[in-house]
C-alpha cells in the first residue's frame, strides 16, 4: 500500500539530510574543525557520510513509497547505529590529527556509549535485532519461533499450552512479513500445491475456494466462490511444524480457520422459560426453570417439576374441641394438605407439542431426565445455528485430556451447553455412524480424519478409506497415512480388502504371541518387539452399498474384525445413510456400542441407530445424538465442522516433497494376496462357505427333488440361508435350475441310485 503524502515524505528526509551536513560544518567551524566530529562518530563517519548521500540520491529519484521500502529504509538505518556500536570494540592503533583511535576507538565516543553498561549493549542488540527483522522479517521470525522450539523441546523447557500460543503470537505480531499478500500469514488460505523449496517459492496452481459464511433468518449460508480481487491472499508459504520425531512434523493448528464460527444472535431465553412455564401450568403441570443453558444449535431449559397437592376442607376448632363461629353465625372452615406429591416426568413429556405449538418452534426434544441432574430438559431450537470449528474442539481441556490418554482422541463437537466434548476411539472401540442424506455424516468422517492426521504421523496411524461413492474421501488420497496405495471404490474390492485387514490383524496376533504380550500398547513398550506398530483405523463411508453387493461376506469380515481387531490396534468406522435393519444387521449394532445418530426421517430409523426414539427430531446439519458404550442416554451434539480449504491445507502438509524420503511402505502386497483368495474362493462355493452345507448336500442326496421349504423344516434355518443354499447346491451340479422357483430337481438324487441297484 503506497503512502499518500510522497512529497512530504522525501522532503522531510531532504531536511533531515540537510540538517545533518550544517551540523557537520557547524561543529567542524565552532568546536575546533573536524577532529571532534572524529572523536565523536571514529571511523564510522564514512558510513554516516554514505547514508546522507544515499538519501541525497532517494530524494533525487522520487520513487513511490510503500511499506515495503520503508521497511527497508528504517532497518537500514537501524543496522547502521548497530555498527556504531561495532566499532567501539575495534580500537586500531591509528591517528587523525591529535585524535588516537586506540583511545576513542573505531566508533567514537558515541560507539562507546551504546557498548559501556549493561543497558547499553541490550540496547544495542535490540536496535541490532529489529533492523535484521525490518530487512529480512520472514527469516527473522522463522529463526525466532524455532529457537523457541529448540528451547522447548530439547533444552526441557515445559510451557502450558496458552501460554507458548501467546508468545507465538505476539512474536508473529512483532515482526512484519516481507511482502504485502503475507501480513496475514496464519490467517489467510494459501494454495494447496508448492514448489520443492517451500519457504522461499510461492506455490502455482488454481487457488482453493474460501468458505464464507452469511447469516440469514433462519439458516447459514455457506458459499464456496472467492472473490476476484482475493485470489493473491492465497500465495503465502507454510507455517512451522510441530516436531514429532524421526524426522516428521505434525501440521500446526494455524492451518485450521480460528474464526470458523458465528456468534449467535442475543435470544431472550428468559421470556421463552416464561412461556414454557405458563404453557405447562395452564394444563395443570406445576413446575419451574432452574436452569438455561444456550448451546451452538439449541438451547436447553432445565424444567424442574412441581408438586401435586391435594387439600380438604375441615372446621376450625378452638383449643377445647369446640367449632368455631363467625359473627353471621356461621361455622368457620379452612383448607388441610392432605398428600403432597411430585408432579409425574410424564405428564411434561406428553406436552411436548403443545409446547412446541407456544415456543413456535418447529419441533422440540425432551430429555427426561437430564443425567445427572434433577431436572427435565427441553431443548428448544435457536434462531440462528452456529458453526462449531473444529479447532475450537482441538484446543479445549477435553480434547487435550483425551489426546493425553490414546493417538486416536476425536473432537466431536460441543453439547447443549456450548462445552466441547472429545472421544476416544481406542475406547469405544468402534463407532457407527448413520443418519438421512445431508445430515452431516461426510462432514463428522472428514473431520474424524482431520483429527487424526492432525496429531499422528504415518509410523503412528495408518489408515484405510473404502469409498463406495467415490468423492467423499477423494481428498486423502495422496497422504502418506495410507496403509495401501489408493482409496478402495469398486465395491468388488472391499471383500478382499477386509480379508487383508483380517490377515494383517492374524499377524499381529502372531507377533503378541512370540513377545508375549496381550495388546498393541505392551507390544510397543516391550523391549523384545523389534519395531513399534501403527493403529489402523477403517473408514467405511457408505456400509449400505457393500450389504448390496456381498452381505454374507461384509457382515461376516466386519463382524470379525469388530470382535477381534480392538487388541492389535486396528478400529472401524462405519457410516451409512440407509439404517435399515437389513444394513445394520443385530450383529453389527452387537459389535458397535458406540453410536452416532443425525437426523433421520422416522422413529423407526432412530430405535435401529441408537434403540430409542430422539434422532427423528434433530435440526440436521450437524446436529446429532452420540450414544457412548458407558451411557445410559444419548448425548446431543453439534458437531465439529471443517472445511475444504482446511482438508486442503492438511493434505497439502503432508504431501510435501520434504516428506517424500519418509513415506512408510505400503501393504499392497496383502491386498493383492486376498483379492486373489477371496476370486478363487468365490469361483467354486464349497462347504467353508457355509457350516450346513453339507448337511444341505446329504439332504438333497435322499429326496428327488428339494426346495427352501425343506432346508428350513429339515435345518432350522430362516428362508434367506435356505435360499443361499439352493443356490450353492445348484452351482455345484447338485441340483437342476428350476424356472418356478419352487423346487428342485436332484442330479444323480436317490431315485436314480435304485434304479442303478435294480438293474
Amino acid at each position: 500500500m503506497a503512502v499518500q503524502n510522497t512529497h512530504q515524505f522525501w522532503l522531510g528526509i531532504a531536511a533531515t539530510a540537510v540538517l545533518a551536513v550544517a551540523a557537520f560544518l557547524l561543529a567542524t567551524y565552532i568546536l575546533d574543525g573536524i577532529q571532534y566530529v572524529v572523536t565523536l562518530f571514529g571511523l564510522s563517519l564514512v558510513l554516516l557520510i554514505a547514508a546522507i548521500g544515499v538519501n541525497f540520491a532517494l530524494v533525487l529519484r522520487h520513487p513511490e513509497v510503500n511499506d515495503r521500502l520503508l521497511r527497508r529504509w528504517a532497518g537500514a538505518h537501524l543496522l547502521l547505529v548497530f555498527a556504531l556500536g561495532a566499532f567501539s570494540f575495534w580500537a586500531p592503533d591509528w591517528n587523525f590529527g591529535d585524535v588516537s583511535f586506540r583511545d576513542v576507538t573505531a566508533g567514537g565516543e558515541v560507539g562507546q556509549a551504546l557498548t559501556r553498561n549493561v543497558f547499553g549493549v541490550i540496547t544495542w542488540f535490540t536496535l541490532g535485532l529489529s533492523g535484521v527483522g525490518l530487512l529480512w522479517p520472514q527469516g527473522a521470525q522463522l529463526a525466532a519461533l524455532g529457537g523457541l522450539d529448540l528451547g522447548r523441546h530439547v533444552l526441557g523447557l515445559e510451557l502450558h499450552l496458552s501460554i507458548w500460543r501467546g508468545i507465538r503470537a505476539f512474536l508473529a505480531s512483532l515482526l512484519p512479513r516481507a511482502e504485502e499478500e503475507n501480513e496475514k500469514l496464519l490467517d489467510q488460505p494459501y494454495m494447496p500445491q508448492f514448489d520443492e523449496d517451500w519457504l522461499d517459492t510461492e506455490p502455482e496452481g488454481k487457488p482453493a475456494p474460501v468458505v464464507e459464511t452469511a447469516i440469514d433468518e433462519e439458516e447459514i449460508v455457506v458459499t464456496s466462490e472467492p472473490e476476484e480481487e482475493d485470489l493473491e491472499a492465497y500465495q503465502r508459504p507454510l507455517p512451522m511444524g510441530r516436531p514429532a520425531g524421526h524426522g516428521w512434523e505434525l501440521p500446526p493448528l494455524d492451518l485450521l480457520t480460528e474464526a470458523a464460527e458465528v456468534e449467535l444472535r442475543p435470544v431472550d431465553n428468559e421470556a421463552r422459560a416464561q412461556l414454557i412455564v405458563e404453557t405447562l401450568g395452564s394444563f395443570g403441570v406445576d413446575a419451574r426453570v432452574a436452569s438455561i443453558s444456550q448451546g451452538p444449535t439449541v438451547t436447553q431449559f432445565g424444567v424442574e417439576p412441581g408438586w401435586e397437592t391435594k387439600t380438604r376442607t375441615v372446621a376450625v376448632r378452638d383449643d377445647k374441641g369446640r367449632q368455631v363461629y363467625d359473627r353471621d353465625g356461621r361455622p368457620q372452615m379452612r383448607s388441610e394438605v392432605v398428600s403432597r406429591t411430585r408432579v409425574r416426568v410424564n405428564r411434561i413429556t406428553n406436552l411436548a407439542n403443545d409446547l412446541a405449538l407456544a415456543l413456535a418452534a418447529p419441533t422440540i426434544r425432551i430429555e427426561a431426565p437430564v443425567p445427572g441432574k434433577p431436572v427435565v430438559g427441553i431443548e428448544v431450537p435457536n434462531t440462528t445455528t452456529s458453526l462449531v470449528a473444529i479447532r475450537s474442539v482441538i484446543e479445549s481441556t477435553a480434547f487435550h485430556k483425551a489426546n493425553s490418554r490414546s493417538k486416536l482422541a476425536i473432537a466431536l463437537g460441543k453439547g447443549v451447553s456450548g462445552e466441547p466434548v472429545a472421544a476416544d476411539l481406542a475406547r469405544m472401540p468402534h463407532l457407527l455412524i448413520a443418519g438421512a442424506t445431508g445430515s452431516g455424516k461426510s462432514v463428522c468422517i472428514n473431520s474424524i480424519i482431520a483429527g487424526f492426521l492432525l496429531h499422528n504421523t504415518p509410523e503412528e496411524l495408518r489408515l484405510v478409506l473404502i469409498d463406495p461413492k467415490r468423492v467423499e474421501l477423494a481428498n486423502f488420497g495422496d497422504i502418506p497415512h495410507l496403509a495401501f496405495s489408493k482409496i478402495i471404490t469398486d465395491t468388488e474390492e472391499v471383500v478382499g480388502t477386509l480379508q487383508a485387514i483380517i490377515h494383517e490383524m492374524d499377524s499381529r496376533y502372531r507377533r503378541f504371541a512370540s513377545v508375549g504380550v496381550r495388546n498393541i500398547e505392551a507390544y510397543n513398550k516391550s523391549p523384545h518387539a523389534t519395531h513399534s506398530l501403527p493403529y489402523w483405523v477403517v473408514v467405511i463411508d457408505e456400509l449400505a452399498d457393500l450389504m448390496m453387493a456381498a452381505p454374507y461376506e461384509v457382515e461376516r469380515q466386519i463382524c470379525r474384525l469388530a470382535q477381534l481387531a480392538r487388541a492389535t490396534g486396528i478400529h472401524l468406522i462405519i457410516a451409512t445413510q440407509r439404517p435399515s435393519v437389513d444394513v445394520v444387521t443385530g450383529l453389527i449394532k452387537a459389535n458397535f456400542p458406540t453410536r452416532i445418530a443425525f437426523a433421520v426421517s422416522s422413529q423407526v430409523d432412530s430405535r435401529t441407530i441408537i434403540d430409542g426414539a430422539g434422532a427423528e427430531k434433530l435440526l440436521g446439519r450437524g446436529d446429532m445424538l452420540f450414544m457412548p458404550t458407558d451411557a445410559s442416554k444419548p448425548k446431543r451434539l453439534q458437531g465439529s465442522f471443517v472445511s475444504d480449504q482446511e482438508l486442503d491445507r492438511i493434505v497439502v502438509w503432508w504431501t510435501s516433497d520434504r516428506f517424500r524420503h519418509l513415506v512408510p511402505d505400503k501393504m499392497d502386497h496383502l491386498l493383492d494376496e486376498a483379492i486373489e483368495e477371496t476370486e478363487s474362493g468365490s469361483a467354486a462355493p464349497n462347504e467353508e462357505e457355509d457350516p450346513l452345507y453339507g448337511a444341505a448336500r446329504e439332504l438333497a442326496a435322499q429326496h428327488s427333488r428339494v426346495s427352501t421349504s425343506l432346508l428350513q423344516r429339515r435345518l432350522h434355518i430362516g428362508y434367506p440361508r435356505a435360499a443361499r443354499l439352493i443356490d450353492m447346491l445348484e452351482e455345484n451340479g447338485v441340483v437342476a435350475g428350476s424356472e418356478s422357483g419352487q423346487s428342485r430337481e436332484v442330479l444323480g438324487g436317490s431315485r436314480q441310485e435304485d434304479v442303478d441297484r435294480f438293474e
